[in-house]
């Protein structure tokens, strides 16, 4: 091969390839060093599908610190740096139980650039997330839509000549929640075109992921998602998370439901004692390998 991707890529590099409904990823055990082994362009490169191994982002174990077992670092498939990944942490529970590492009795304490989160591995691939508090403070988000200290719950931002309404939700990471009526067809949007556009909207200063949902009943929602970095998914474990609180803040759905996307289905459950929101899904390993070199 001689494209530049191809130039990039690491040699002799062990990796473990998982996915969590579609949402996929290259897994590296970076546990006996303290920074991600490879740079922003390397990980372009094996994000690449064509010159590479393919997939959504690339996921580094490293040790843990302020008290967490294991640390999260997660790089996108463009090379920028994702605070938090919902399918991707239940990637990295699963490949902790696939290491044989036992986790304490309420899951593996993982430090993330967005806090501390607990996945828990079950049954049948399945994996449990303590996903935390949502932040919903135009600050928390960040976004400049309303005052600092006000939430973003039905404004209305436009972009790709129309305007929309929209609810602003962080899972440690920006969403931007968007439902569509009942008159418009989630399957003909044009994600492409419409995605960037609110990716790179001025009123999110560090980019945003964006949700558009339709309701089809207060415990069934539908979601497409346009993800920072990395464009459209087939899944989004934060933002499936966002969809739900958001639907409770617009008084659309019941505090658990099951959020259905392209690559399959998430229950979602913000839990109304405790504000934490829970996540279930399946997260499933691909193949193991090694860059040749």
């Amino acid at each position: 091969m001689s494209t530049v991707s191809s130039l990039l890529l690491p040699s002799h590099l062990p990796f473990h390839k998982y996915q969590g409904l579609g949402n996929d990823f290259i897994l590296v055990d970076s546990r006996q060093q303290l920074q991600p082994c490879l740079t922003p362009e390397q990980v372009i490169a094996l994000c690449d599908r064509r010159f590479g191994v393919g997939a959504d982002g690339v996921i580094f174990l490293l040790p843990g610190q302020a008290g967490a077992d294991f640390s999260m670092r997660l790089f996108n498939s463009d090379g920028s740096e994702a605070q938090m990944c919902g399918n991707g942490i239940r990637c990295l529970a699963r490949f902790l139980h696939h290491l044989g590492i036992p986790s304490r009795e309420d899951g593996y304490y993982i430090h993330t650039l967005a806090g501390l989160i607990v996945p828990q591995v079950q049954a049948n691939d399945l994996v449990k997330v303590d996903m935390g508090i949502p932040r919903l403070l135009a600050e928390q988000i960040p976004t400049t839509l309303v005052a600092p200290g006000q939430k973003v719950i039905q404004k209305t931002l436009t972009a790709a000549g129309r305007d929309w309404t929209v609810t602003a939700v962080s899972m440690g990471n920006p969403h931007c929640v968007t439902f569509l009526g009942d008159h418009e067809s989630l399957q003909a949007l044009d994600l492409p075109v419409v995605g960037p556009q609110f990716e790179h909207h001025p009123a999110f200063p560090e980019r945003t992921n964006t949700e558009f949902v339709q309701v089809l009943d207060p415990t069934h929602l539908q979601m497409r998602v346009w993800e920072r970095g990395a464009g459209a998914t087939l899944a989004c474990g934060t933002g499936a998370c966002a969809a739900l609180v958001a639907a409770v803040l617009e008084g659309r759905a019941e505090p658990e439901a099951r959020v259905e996307l392209p690559g399959g289905s998430l229950e979602i459950l913000w839990d109304p004692d405790t504000q934490h929101v829970f996540m279930t899904g399946p997260a499933v390993h691909v193949f193991s390998g090694t860059v040749a070199g």
